[in-house]
């Protein structure tokens, strides 16, 4: 129904799916990509999403250009951080879920033989006190990284043997996001 309309009338939406088109026409054993879901509906990015798989389960290559970091999370095996021009890391994904681990650790107290237990798990480990907001309120925060999570047991027991009520555990990976902050820098500090 579309055939005879120019291509200049067409919303941004469908110019991508078009672009996409036209890359694929082909059958490249090579595809580059930038920003293919950018101006896309959530249809439209799934549909995308589905095509890439597609393609890289025939064996194509598939390059994907994306400040979409979500994106990348969903399509792609592997990323590189590129800053000027230069390839600062390069990286699997499932190295990344495979990747140190941030954890948080709320507490009444830091007892001097849970510190030093602690610290023999992450030397840079940092404490904070936390303002209190009641008597049954944690006091201190500290932030470590692990290699896994086998050693949140270990933290969980070694807090209470050491006297302190333990309020929080909480693990969490990096985010694509953070990686990013980490290895490209932030461009206000001009790193």
């Amino acid at each position: 129904e579309h055939t005879r309309r120019p291509i200049a009338g067409f919303s941004k939406g469908m110019l991508q799916r078009i672009g996409l088109a036209q890359a694929l026409l082909n059958e490249p054993a090579l595809v580059f990509l930038d920003e293919p879901t950018s101006a896309l509906d959530p249809f439209g990015r799934m549909l995308v999403r589905r095509i890439i798989h597609e393609l890289k389960a025939q064996g194509t290559t598939v390059f994907l250009n994306s400040h979409l970091l979500s994106e990348v999370e969903a399509t792609c095996d592997r990323v590189a951080f590129i800053r000027e021009g230069r390839v600062l890391q390069t990286l699997t994904l499932a190295d990344m879920a495979a990747g140190q681990l941030h954890v948080t650790v709320q507490l009444s107290a830091v007892p001097p033989a849970l510190l030093a237990a602690l610290r023999g798990l992450d030397p840079t480990l940092q404490v904070h006190e936390l303002p209190r907001a009641g008597d049954h309120a944690p006091g201190w925060s500290i932030e470590l990284c692990l290699p896994d999570e086998a050693q949140l047991p270990q933290i969980a027991e070694q807090a209470l043997a050491a006297g302190a009520k333990l309020y929080a555990l909480t693990p969490r990976r990096a985010s694509l996001e953070q990686l990013f902050l980490e290895v490209v820098g932030d461009e206000d500090s001009g790193q």
